[in-house]
């Protein structure tokens, strides 16, 4: 009975002794839940795109990450999407800085008319300006990565073959966009973008001035006949992914190793899915009769003139915040320059 009793108390120190061991590792191999939030529609190609840097960290994750893909603002309305990963609402947002006017004042030197050619080069830009400068207005969250639109365009209800034809006319523009439609002699009129379509059918709006992959995601090209392809503006819209910083903080050190090493692949995929949109709404709008006029080299030099006083403008902005406005906008034009 001795015996038996003594096997029992060896057995029973031998399971708990087995515990001690495992219940660590257990806990070191718990599963790292996120959500990933995005105000792209769910069939459109970037919010593909985004579900597909999802996967891949899961991916590489082994099963150790595991992240829920929210498209269409369905966690985050589009104009709360940066707020909502400062909260925590979500753990990853895909959103713009131009949505949050103010807030990300260095940061709008990259969206200024500089000569963009495509979101490509602009991505590129925007990745290496941002480890440049590291501005303390992303200092409430772990920025991802970052890339740009596509180059926006005049877009207008009828063919124009001349930056002088846009005079007068009633452009749909927003924020900063709006200076742009002023310098080149437009007459900016606000409307909410999901409103356009309609405006433009009752001559509310005579054209508008943003990337060409409107003309398909909203059906513009149904109406839209020219397009004016200007290197003299070259503006973008600048977006990006970042994650609550208190996450972040809390993953381990090889699932944060994964999320960066994935992020900087997807930054230089993102640049040109977005090109293949562009060329692809612009072929669509061509199908429905748009018209598409290069500006000559003329009138190209004529607006980056009218475009200077904005550049400008920024840089004396930025003299007032105490920020890096003239060695920002030197780093964005250098770089264009050596990365054509």
């Amino acid at each position: 009975m001795k015996r038996y009793g003594r096997a029992c108390f060896v057995w029973v120190l031998t399971a708990l002794c087995i515990l001690v061991f495992i219940r660590p590792a257990q806990s070191e191999e718990k599963t790292v839940r996120l959500k990933f939030s995005t105000f792209s529609p769910p069939m459109s190609r970037l919010a593909g795109l985004a579900e597909q840097w999802c996967k891949e960290v899961e991916k590489r994750g082994n099963g150790k990450i595991k992240v829920a893909f929210f498209p269409g603002g369905t966690l985050v309305p589009a104009n709360q999407s940066y707020e909502g990963a400062v909260r925590g609402i979500t753990d990853i947002s895909f959103t713009s800085q131009q949505w949050t006017a103010g807030r990300f004042p260095l940061t709008e030197g990259v969206a200024l008319p500089i000569g963009i050619k495509s979101s490509t080069q602009g991505t590129k830009l925007i990745n290496a300006w941002y480890k440049k400068f590291k501005p303390k207005e992303y200092d409430d969250v772990k920025v991802l990565y970052m890339f740009t639109s596509g180059p926006s365009h005049f877009m207008t209800l009828k063919q124009l073959t001349s930056i002088n034809q846009l005079k007068g006319l009633k452009i749909r523009a927003a924020g900063e966009t709006s200076k742009i439609v002023i310098a080149m002699g437009a007459v900016p009129v606000s409307v909410p973008i999901s409103d356009a379509y309609e405006a433009f059918q009752r001559g509310v709006c005579e054209g508008v001035l943003l990337a060409a992959e409107t003309l398909k995601s909203f059906r513009w090209g149904d109406l839209l006949r020219g397009l004016q392809s200007n290197d003299g503006i070259g503006s973008v819209s600048t977006l990006l992914v970042v994650m609550n910083t208190q996450k972040w903080n809390s993953l381990p050190p090889d699932v944060q190793k994964i999320i960066e090493q994935v992020s900087e692949e997807w930054a230089e995929k993102t640049g040109p899915v977005w090109d293949d949109i562009d060329r692809e709404s612009i072929e669509f709008a061509r199908s429905q009769g748009l018209k598409t006029v290069v500006i000559s080299k003329e009138e190209v030099s004529a607006t980056v003139q009218k475009m200077k006083p904005l550049l400008d403008a920024y840089v004396a902005k930025m003299k007032t915040l105490g920020l890096p406005g003239e060695q920002s906008l030197k780093f964005c034009t250098d770089f264009l320059r050596a990365n054509p």
